[in-house]
């Protein structure tokens, strides 16, 4: 058994300690707002934050996550920039397919908490490895400076 806190609430999974973090997201936890992508790290469809920092959780094992913070798509909306994100998200009519969308937040939260006021490059920099199918960069650029600046004026709209 390995004892985990994801989403803020104490866990025990009974699993291979070398199973990636992601299956046991979605196989033992049943929190599928983590996706599967490409399973090597490069699509990011996968990201979660470990102790608030976006990793791909389609590499890393349970074992690295014992004794950390896990949060997952399902509580980002917890939040302020969550919450600005989201909204943003939204606004700027940012998913088409969605199946990316849950990685993409979740790079985007991680890079607001570290700069909150990030710019133009510094975006293009944390979300690079964030793949979209469907070509919605502009869109997902647009929210990140949304939500930003939301946030500067006090919140999420």
């Amino acid at each position: 058994m390995i004892s985990l806190t994801i989403n803020g609430k104490s866990t025990k999974v009974d699993a291979d300690p070398n199973t990636p973090l992601l299956w046991v997201l979605r196989d033992h936890l049943q929190l599928t707002g983590t996706k599967f992508g490409c399973g090597m790290a490069q699509c990011g469809a996968c990201t979660i934050h470990l102790d608030g920092e976006a990793i791909r959780s389609c590499v890393t094992p349970l074992s690295a996550a014992a004794g950390k913070q896990v949060t997952t798509i399902e509580a980002i909306g917890e939040t302020q920039a969550g919450k600005a994100l989201q909204a943003a998200w939204l606004d700027a009519d940012v998913p088409q397919c969605g199946y990316c969308q849950s990685g993409q937040i979740m790079s985007a939260a991680a890079l607001i908490k570290q700069n909150p006021q990030p710019s133009d490059d510094q975006i293009a920099t944390a979300m690079n490895g964030n793949i979209c199918r469907c070509g919605t960069y502009g869109r997902i650029h647009s929210a990140i400076k949304q939500a930003a600046e939301d946030l500067k004026k006090g919140g999420a709209a």
